[in-house]
């Protein structure tokens, strides 16, 4: 008898969204040694933010799910601007015609139960990011003063899996914490994360030496994944998850790719209009730039990517194509300088994530468990609905 590791979900296939971020300050009170956003004391207007509620409405193609997130600098220094922001798109003529959805980003250092109670009023979903376990946050996420963040952080992170108990936490990896990445994952999941985004620091220099480590260490977090899933306790792995739904699915859907200047805008506090947040910089209409809200035509240049299109020759002839990454347009730039020309080291990366994903396939399918909502493109309900139901938080 075939068993489930948890009650299968109906098929669900997401519409496609729109998403726009908006840097709302690049204003922060850490000061983090990696960030790609200039740091300046610069706060977005609610008359700039105006602006672009219309612009979201206006370019948003009916049936599209219109998809915003408040951005920093530390968003959490203006949550009462958040409050403005969500109010101008709940009071836009066009709202009840539309499905959105709202979500910021903290580095956890602000975060307080007033805080939580704020972002459930206002309907604004909330993300951590921690990069580890206090030797490996502290390299990098530290205060002006030199102090490390680890502490705050985990207590934020722990308290605020009360108020949102399927939080994503996104924990950054560069080239001298890659080693430590299952550690990591060690770390967030016995603190409570049960939804783990794993993200590269796409500004690092990576050699062919990190990406000669990628296989053992995705493995060993492989074997993670599948011992939660063993216990009863899945954890969604973005590293992992990702793939499987892909591999399932015959590969990532036109949708699903970068679609940055296309249907992903990011605004800056002045109005400056870029394809992606990670594209925006110090803020100051740089080679990126699109344009500005505030302008007339605030589109007076446009991403040139084509998700569909990327890739180096040697990508198109590769067995792995469907499920690769190699259409991310930020970071393939930070990389090779070229939107749709991925590195040498997100092609390494890529064929480890996916080495693995078969290999947790093949593993946690000959035990029966069943993967029908990855199948459905929403690896995250299944996990979801057990931590509703689990949580200590729970009403």
């Amino acid at each position: 008898m075939r068993r489930e590791a948890h009650p299968a979900p109906p098929f669900v296939i997401e519409p496609r969204r729109m998403k726009y971020t908006l840097a709302i300050t690049q204003e922060c009170n850490l000061a983090c040694t990696y960030c790609y956003i200039g740091k300046k004391p610069v706060t977005m207007s609610l008359g700039t933010a105006a602006k672009i509620v219309d612009f979201m409405y206006r370019v948003s193609p009916p049936g599209e799910l219109i998809d915003v997130g408040f951005f920093g600098g530390e968003p959490l220094l203006e949550l009462d601007l958040i409050g403005g922001i969500v109010d101008l798109v709940k009071s836009h003529v066009d709202f009840p015609e539309r499905k959105v959805l709202f979500s910021t980003v903290s580095n956890g250092t602000l975060f307080s139960d007033d805080v939580a109670h704020e972002l459930t009023r206002l309907g604004v979903t909330l993300g951590i990011s921690c990069d580890g376990y206090p030797e490996i946050q502290d390299r990098s996420r530290v205060f002006p003063d030199g102090r490390g963040s680890s502490g705050a952080v985990e207590v934020a992170i722990r308290r605020a899996l009360h108020f949102f108990p399927f939080m994503p936490v996104n924990a950054v990896y560069r080239p001298e914490t890659l080693a430590a990445l299952p550690e990591v994952v060690e770390y967030l999941v016995k603190t409570g994360v049960r939804n783990l985004y794993l993200n590269l620091d796409i500004t690092a220099t990576w050699s062919e030496a990190d990406s000669l480590l990628l296989p053992d260490i995705y493995d060993r977090i492989g074997k993670q994944y599948i011992s939660y899933y063993q216990a009863g306790v899945p954890v969604h792995i973005s590293l992992i998850d990702s793939k499987i739904v892909a591999i399932l699915r015959g590969g990532y859907k036109p949708e699903e790719k970068c679609r940055m200047g296309k249907a992903e805008f990011a605004f800056a506090p002045s109005g400056d209009v870029y394809p992606c947040e990670r594209l925006m910089g110090a803020g100051e209409a740089g080679a990126h730039c699109l344009g500005n809200i505030n302008d007339e035509h605030p589109l007076l240049g446009r991403c040139l990517h084509d998700a569909e299109t990327s890739g180096h020759e040697v990508c198109r002839t590769c067995s792995l194509l469907p499920y690769c990454m190699c259409w991310c347009g930020c970071t393939n730039y930070f990389s090779t300088g070229d939107y749709s020309l991925p590195g040498a080291f997100l092609c390494a990366s890529e064929r480890a994530a996916i080495g693995t994903a078969y290999h947790v396939l093949e593993i946690l399918g000959r035990e029966g468990f069943s993967f029908s909502d990855h199948l459905a493109g929403s690896p995250l309900m299944s996990i979801f609905e057990e931590c509703c139901t689990t949580s200590p938080g729970r009403k």
